[in-house]
Parts: structure tokens; C-alpha cells; sequence
């Protein structure tokens, strides 16, 4: 059966008026429970804040998952903190070369072009490529040989030291993508949605880096070419600034909705246990059209 840990807190805020919005969020978690009810061994973590209502909603948000591709999103935040401390320019070029040390002998590896969401940083093997396009190649293309090699260059302690400062307290980033000695080790890169959901709100309130540093990150996160999972959940034209990761049984996004006219909301929903990629995208899909139809019911 489904495991669902529940929680959630109601407050209302703005435009000097307070009320209370437990009603309308216990009828969402309850179409939220019933849907995970109907996708039989889903595990789902959901964390939902709202910026224009103060609504906050979290379904097994503290639970543990692989955080697949959603760890490039912490990965991006250090980048431009790094290079907006002077550490490097995101115009420097950086050697693009498949092979990789393990975080647990230094022992080599290399990335399967195979197992990649984009293989066209495979035909710059040997040649430079600036640090601000693989960055845009590991966001809207999921590009992880330019993952590990921008985790080379800013270092995975140092980002999640990082994403502590942030007020994320269980995300850890410990190594790059296909370190199998390290997964084998059981060394993985880790996540809960509701620390997702404190990175993205950062992103957007403009506390991750300095202002221009996450107008950036929006606008990248904007560009991702990924839309199957909580973008499908709501009105063509919806603008979504979002990054998703997949693993085997593992389906995530991480998203700041913008519903026209008012504030956005953040969104992070983590899967496991289902095996079909198509099935989880569509629990991702229908999870996120339940909360965008709740955000902008009339209060």
C-alpha cells in the first residue's frame, strides 16, 4: 500500500486581513491522498508553499529521497555564489574531459553518452566550454557531464555548506552523477522536498545569491526543455521555472508556478516506488493540477 505521512498548516496573511484556510487545504490533502492512494506502492513527498496567500501544505515533506537530478538546482545556486565572491568568471572556459574521480577511492569513472538526457557536450570532449553554458546545459537539458564537471570545479561539500546557510537542513550533495563505487557504498545524493521547497522559495525571494545572480536562476529554470511533470499540471501559457530529476523508481520536480496576475507558489513533489516513468509524471502531473486549481479558487 501507498505510505502517506501527513501534516499541514493553514495561515493567511496579506493585505492586512488574516483567516484561516484549513478547510480548503484539508479538501486538497484529501484529493492529494486519494490520488497517491490510487498508484499502488507510491511513496510521495510534497511540500507547497503559496508567496500570494501564505498557505503551506507538507505531505511526507521530511522524508528522505534520492534527489536524482533535482541536486543540480544547489549545484547551480553555488556556481553563481562562487563566481559573484570572485571566485571564477561564468564566462571562463573549463576543459570538458569524461573521466571522473570516485568519492571513495579516486578511483576513475566515466558517463555513459548512453544514460545522458544530452549528448552534445560528448562532442566537445577535449575542447573548452564556458561555465555558463554548461550550467544552462545541466538545468534545461539535464546535461550531467556538465554536472560533474561544474561539481569539479565549486566542489560538493562546499555546496551543500551552502544550501545550509539556506536553512536546508538534511540536502546533502556528496558526489557527481554514475560514481557507482559511491552508490554501491550507498553515497547518494539526497533530498526532502521541503528542503527543495526552501531553495526554490530562495530562488524566487531573491536570498540564494545576489539579486541579479537569482534573476538568472529563474530565467534558466524557466528554460527547461523537461514539461511532463508539474507543468502539465497546469493552463497552457502558466510560466513554470523548474527543475526535474529522475532515477530508477524515482520521479521528482521541484517548480515556482506563476499564476498570472498574483504572486507564485512553490511546488515540490518527490516519487519512488513507481517504475513506469509515465505513470509518476502523471501523479506528478495531477498532484500539481489539484494545488494550481486551490491557488487560485476565489478566497
Amino acid at each position: 500500500m501507498p505510505r502517506l505521512v501527513i501534516a499541514f498548516v493553514a495561515t493567511v496573511a496579506f493585505s492586512g486581513q488574516a483567516a484561516s484556510q484549513t478547510g480548503n487545504l484539508s479538501t486538497l490533502r484529501a484529493e492529494i491522498e486519494t490520488r497517491v492512494a490510487g498508484a499502488p506502492g507510491a511513496v510521495v513527498g510534497v511540500a507547497y508553499a503559496d508567496l500570494a496567500s501564505g498557505d503551506t501544505l507538507h505531505i511526507n515533506s521530511d522524508s528522505t529521497f534520492h534527489a536524482a537530478s533535482t541536486m543540480k538546482v544547489p549545484v547551480m545556486i553555488e556556481l553563481f555564489r562562487q563566481a559573484g565572491n570572485g571566485g571564477f568568471s561564468l564566462g571562463q572556459g573549463l576543459m570538458i574531459v569524461n573521466r571522473f574521480a570516485s568519492i571513495v577511492d579516486g578511483s576513475g569513472y566515466s558517463l555513459d553518452v548512453g544514460s545522458d538526457s544530452d549528448s552534445s557536450l560528448y562532442r566537445l570532449n577535449g575542447q573548452r566550454v564556458r561555465v555558463d553554458s554548461l550550467l544552462k546545459l545541466m538545468i534545461t537539458r539535464s546535461s550531467n557531464l556538465a554536472t560533474n564537471t561544474l561539481i569539479t570545479l565549486v566542489g560538493a561539500e562546499r555546496v551543500t555548506a551552502s544550501m545550509r546557510a539556506l536553512g536546508a537542513g538534511q540536502i546533502m550533495v556528496r558526489r557527481g552523477v554514475e560514481d557507482q563505487k559511491a552508490f554501491d557504498a550507498k553515497l547518494n545524493n539526497t533530498t526532502t522536498a521541503r528542503d527543495l521547497a526552501i531553495i526554490m522559495r530562495a530562488i524566487e525571494e531573491g536570498s540564494a545569491a545576489d539579486a541579479s545572480a537569482t534573476r538568472a536562476m529563474r530565467e534558466i529554470l524557466l528554460a527547461q526543455e523537461f514539461n511532463e511533470k508539474i507543468p502539465s499540471g497546469v493552463p497552457a501559457g502558466v510560466r513554470v521555472a523548474h527543475k526535474t530529476g529522475e532515477i530508477t523508481a524515482h520521479s521528482h520536480d521541484a517548480a515556482i508556478v506563476y499564476p498570472p496576475g498574483r504572486r507564485p507558489y512553490i511546488l515540490v513533489v518527490l516519487t519512488r516506488g513507481l517504475s513506469d516513468g509515465d505513470q509518476s509524471s502523471r501523479l506528478i502531473g495531477d498532484i500539481s493540477r489539484m494545488v494550481y486549481t486551490h491557488a487560485i479558487a476565489p478566497r
